[in-house]
């Protein structure tokens, strides 16, 4: 089994490597530059738009699809991943996440405007779309085997990351924090993950709406509260991250140091990880939402990578450096909950580790969707209710073994999801200029 993880985790780290990050991170230049910076121009209109009223057809409210996303995407990268990038990158990794936030709100925002213009209405009168639909239906019938392809990856990642790895996330911080045994995490989580997801999409987006607003907002104030008590020390945090990010870190405490190649590869890797802009994840939830223009909600998807990346991981970010807890040692989630508690004590672990439990919970849940909608591409509907028997089945199975293998899989099948999803933006991006072009040279002031 070690040998299987070993090759397995190799093959990740090939994939993962500089072509796939130079082609995602890539994408997202060239897309912010077609665009004409259209993502930072048009963010106040975004989130106008997110509060605005009912628009157009489609499944669920367009601030609905902005949570659903949102409950998948704001998980434990936020916490496990920026304490990864900084303890392999130091400081500087945090600004090349914000970077590649920056120019991956082009792609989410050319992600969900393909998806609302190629999405379909399934037998029950549902919207549904993605990268599968705006593969095959934007690129015709020649790149069907590239539509499965992405279908095929994104169900069997869905299992890796978006479902037993978060309960494994789970069972593992409650059961350190307050001695929870795994097995008890497990079924527990699996009755919670059945009584939403059963519901499908529609409960799934009620659900998100509730939860993610409140535990973003819940999590930023405790974050708030370790910058504002090492207030002192965040002009030198900032100037340690700028530092790092382009003349690399030196050793400090039990920090070994870093150059400039690690502080961009894990930043960018874990910036991805993170805000999933270019994996073809959040466009299946965008493709339910009510609108009248694709460019409408692009402009409401895009604020999910400034969110999740601007905004949360940012706080995770500086905590760490400005409470100097990234000279430690320490990696991983032991590592935020280090600086966090260095204001709230031994609280700050409890933080931390609820935190994860809740990330991780709707990640479950938004995940279950992206997966469910590939499975019913490939299998068509009669497939989705054994599939949602089997995610539920599944949690627990997670939560109580180790999970070597399935994330060295989960690693691999995320990158699998995001080449073709990659090839079909570039591809169809003149769809998404001259969409935005329409809709933004027309619109009337608001």
């Amino acid at each position: 089994m070690e040998h299987a993880v070993t090759i397995l985790k190799q093959i990740s780290g090939l994939l993962w490597g500089w072509p796939a990050l130079v082609l995602i991170a890539g994408t997202g230049i060239y897309l912010t530059l077609a665009l004409g910076f259209l993502p930072l121009r048009q963010l106040g209109f975004g989130f106008r738009q997110m509060f605005g009223p009912k628009r157009g057809e489609g499944t669920i409210g367009a601030g609905a699809a902005l949570a659903t996303s949102l409950s998948a995407t704001i998980g434990t990268g936020n916490i496990v991943g920026v304490a990864t990038a900084i303890h392999a990158g130091g400081p500087g990794a945090l600004v090349w996440m914000w970077l590649i936030a920056l120019v991956g709100m082009a792609t989410k925002y050319s992600e969900a405007v393909l998806a609302v213009k190629f999405r379909e209405t399934d037998s029950r009168g549902q919207y549904v779309g993605g990268p599968m639909y705006y593969i095959r239906n934007g690129l015709g019938h020649n790149w069907r085997w590239m539509a499965a392809a992405f279908a095929f990856f994104g169900m069997f990642a869905g299992f890796g990351i978006g479902n037993t790895v978060q309960a494994n996330s789970v069972a593992d911080g409650l059961s350190s924090s307050f001695g929870i045994p795994t097995w008890i995490t497990g079924l527990t989580l699996a009755v919670l993950v059945a009584l939403v997801v059963l519901g499908g999409v529609k409960r799934i987006a009620h659900v998100a709406t509730i939860l993610v607003p409140f535990m973003a907002l819940a999590y930023l104030l405790a974050g708030l509260t370790v910058l504002i008590n090492h207030a002192s020390e965040l002009p030198n945090a900032l100037a340690l991250c700028f530092d790092g990010a382009f003349n690399g870190t030196a050793a400090a405490g039990g920090f070994a140091g870093a150059v400039v190649k690690e502080a961009i590869r894990f930043g960018i890797a874990r910036g991805i990880f993170s805000n999933e802009a270019g994996l073809g994840s959040a466009p299946i939830a965008h493709a339910s939402a009510n609108t009248d223009h694709p460019a409408r909600q692009g402009s409401i998807a895009m604020l999910g990578t400034f969110l999740d990346t601007i905004v949360v991981c940012s706080i995770t970010g500086l905590a760490i450096v400005s409470s100097g807890a990234w000279t430690s040692g320490e990696k991983g989630a032991p590592l935020s909950a280090l600086a966090f508690s260095s204001t709230f004590g031994s609280i700050g672990d409890i933080i931390v580790a609820c935190s994860l439990a809740i990330f991780a919970f709707t990640t479950l849940l938004g995940w279950s969707l992206y997966s469910e909608r590939c499975t019913s591409y490939l299998f068509g509907e009669k497939a989705i209710v054994p599939f949602r028997l089997l995610w539920v089945l599944a949690v627990p199975v997670g939560a109580a073994v180790s999970l070597n293998v399935v994330w060295a899989l989960a690693d691999i099948m995320n990158i699998l999801m995001a080449i073709p999803n990659l090839i079909a933006l570039l591809l169809l991006s003149p769809v998404v200029i001259r969409l935005s072009r329409e809709f933004f040279s027309n619109r009337r002031p608001e």
